[in-house]
């Protein structure tokens, strides 16, 4: 664990003790098997604690970002019916706020600065818990975790994970990290280091991160502080991280802030921290080729792009030693997990046929595929919805080629049509990013009354075009206008005409959810909005 410059560290017998513990404690506030447990906290041992204590008891645990806002933690934690919730001083103050609206929450248990204010002192109930606890014979299709989805359409929905799920996950995991758990445990100079800086109360922080790590064994390196590429590549260097997965738009900065040196003498990023990686994989949105090349050439890795869902997670990506990357794909099918592209009518398209990626209910062996999640809690409806038949729909259109390799086009509801052309917009963003002005980019429609909709890019710059900004209102606009150009001409020259954005609008940042992926759809209502205001579209 790393806070503020200062590392702690624990073993895997404190862990278990401490878990241990906890689960004594848990049950004499009445816990009982099934019972959902919120957990608010970032990265430190005390989530990790939680995590294993909830898990070995039989109850669920239920993790709650630390980012959410009163709002997203009264939906979620009446929703859910929580009857305890575990939380630090990143969220006691939220929790609080809400908990006269969750008659079901009967204890708040505090750790560290939350502990004067909470129901119950973590450290204090623990120092005064059994350090043995028996852990309950749990059943394969025994719910294990709740986690709600992000919810851009509508309330979140919350997809309980079964037990079976856990251990469904590592075939995925061990390929996307180049055999992470098979390192010659026994020599401690090729022994697996992980970090992410993903959230360890999103799928890609749990389930990507801290689950698999501590079901093989190997160290993991816990930081709550803010990301920064400075920081990331600090922490891998200090720490001989040698796994991690890594957003796209993560190794964007990165790669942005620390491009190399140039050369046939300049030193590679990988040697200037003197890093140790061994695997990245990457998640969330495309990498695309301008960072998988960055990977290779200055962190001495192939990155792994990997796809999944919280109902339905690590079903496809790439594994660098057992076959070899296409840029821009998604990769393959995961071993064990048959993925297809379907149509609207739940057949298989044929080779490079857009349709939605999906999963089906029996593996290639022709058993239950154990990554399935149970279902939406307390949401028959919905999660009648996800199913075609026995395939599980993601709602992400792809194309298959004839080698099994997925292509991403985009989610369903980010495709559209300009001018009669289907634009999908990754790979625009793609292209954008290739250019070094360029920090970060989404591209939306923005409704057009002549074309139905036009291209529009919300773009990010990187810091040192916004540091030659001049001053001055008319010399600030001629600037902006001559980069908008700029853009315009590099995308047109690399892509099909139609694809490049007719309107760029730059901004400090865009909106993100917690696990790194862009939230076109908030641009997407920003855009329909202006238009309504402006007469171009009515109500």
């Amino acid at each position: 664990m790393n806070t503020g410059g200062l590392a702690s560290f624990y073993t895997y017998a404190e862990l278990q003790a401490q878990a241990n513990r906890l689960s004594q404690v848990l049950g004499s506030l009445g816990v009982a098997r099934g019972d959902r447990v919120a957990i608010v906290m970032p990265q430190r041992f005390e989530t990790a604690v939680a995590y294993m204590a909830v898990l070995q008891m039989g109850a669920v645990a239920m993790p709650l970002s630390m980012l959410f806002g009163p709002d997203a933690l009264d939906f979620r934690l009446q929703d859910s019916e929580a009857v305890l919730a575990i939380c630090d001083e990143s969220s006691i103050d939220n929790l609080l706020s809400v908990r006269g609206h969750c008659p079901q929450l009967r204890r708040v248990l505090g750790v560290g600065a939350a502990a004067a204010r909470a129901d119950l002192d973590y450290a204090q109930a623990l120092a005064g818990a059994p350090g043995h606890f028996a852990a309950v014979d749990t059943r394969a299709d025994e719910a294990a975790v709740l986690i709600y989805t992000s919810g851009t359409t509508g309330n979140p929905k919350g997809a309980l994970i079964p037990h079976r799920a856990l251990i469904g996950n590592l075939s995925g995991f061990v390929c996307s990290q180049n055999w992470f758990g098979f390192d010659g445990r026994a020599n401690a100079d090729s022994a697996a280091v992980f970090w992410s800086p993903a959230d360890w109360a999103w799928t890609g922080g749990l389930m990507d991160a801290l689950l698999p790590t501590l079901y093989f064994g190997r160290p993991i390196v816990a930081y709550s502080g803010r990301f920064s590429p400075q920081a990331a590549f600090e922490l891998m260097q200090r720490f001989g991280v040698t796994h991690t997965f890594l957003f796209p738009t993560a190794l964007k900065a990165m790669m942005k802030a620390y491009p190399g040196e140039t050369g046939s003498r300049g030193r590679t990023i990988r040697e200037q921290f003197g890093l140790q990686l061994q695997a990245i994989m990457s998640a969330g949105e495309s990498v695309g080729d301008a960072v998988f090349d960055y990977c290779q050439t200055q962190l001495g890795v192939t990155v792994n792009e990997m796809f999944g869902q919280t109902e339905i997670n690590y079903i496809v990506g790439n594994c660098a030693p057992a076959w070899p990357a296409k840029p821009g794909s998604m990769g393959r099918a995961y071993p064990g997990h048959r993925v297809a592209v379907i149509d609207e009518a739940g057949q298989v398209c044929a080779p490079d046929v857009v349709g939605d990626v999906a999963v089906h209910r029996l593996d290639e062996h022709g058993d239950p595929d154990p990554i399935f999640f149970l279902g939406y809690w307390k949401n028959e409806a919905a999660t009648q919805a996800k199913f075609s038949g026995d395939w599980c729909r993601t709602g992400d259109l792809a194309t298959c080629d004839a080698d099994g390799y997925l292509w991403y086009q985009g989610r369903a509801d980010d495709v559209f049509k300009a001018a009669g052309y289907r634009i999908g917009p990754g790979e625009i963003e793609n292209c954008l990013v290739k250019h070094p002005a360029v920090l970060n980019a989404a591209v939306v429609p923005k409704p057009d009354r002549e074309r139905g909709s036009l291209v529009k890019a919300y773009v990010v710059l990187a810091p040192e075009y916004i540091a030659r900004k001049p001053i001055g209102t008319r010399a600030r606009a001629r600037f902006d206008a001559q980069l908008v150009a700029a853009l315009q001409a590099h995308v047109r020259g690399k892509l099909a005409p139609y694809e490049y954005p007719k309107e760029i609008e730059f901004v400090d940042a865009l909106p993100m959810t917690t696990t790194g992926k862009v939230q076109r759809r908030v641009l997407r209502l920003q855009e329909e909005s202006r238009a309504r205001q402006s007469g171009i579209l009515t109500a």
